[in-house]
């Protein structure tokens, strides 16, 4: 029969970070403006292609 190799113990785990760790999360301004302007072109083409279609209509 063939043996079974003993199992590795993980030693790259990483302990859960604390309260008051140091990291930070990235600032979202810049995605939150990106998304509005996004929303707002797509708002502002969506009633304007609905204009055409009433008064073409």
């Amino acid at each position: 029969m063939a043996q079974l190799a003993p199992a590795k113990e993980k030693q790259d785990v990483k302990p859960a970070p604390q309260s008051g760790a140091d990291e930070k999360e990235p600032e979202l301004k810049g995605a939150f403006a990106s998304v509005m302007i996004l929303g707002a072109f797509i708002l502002i083409t969506w009633f304007g292609v609905f204009a055409l279609y009433l008064i073409r209509s």
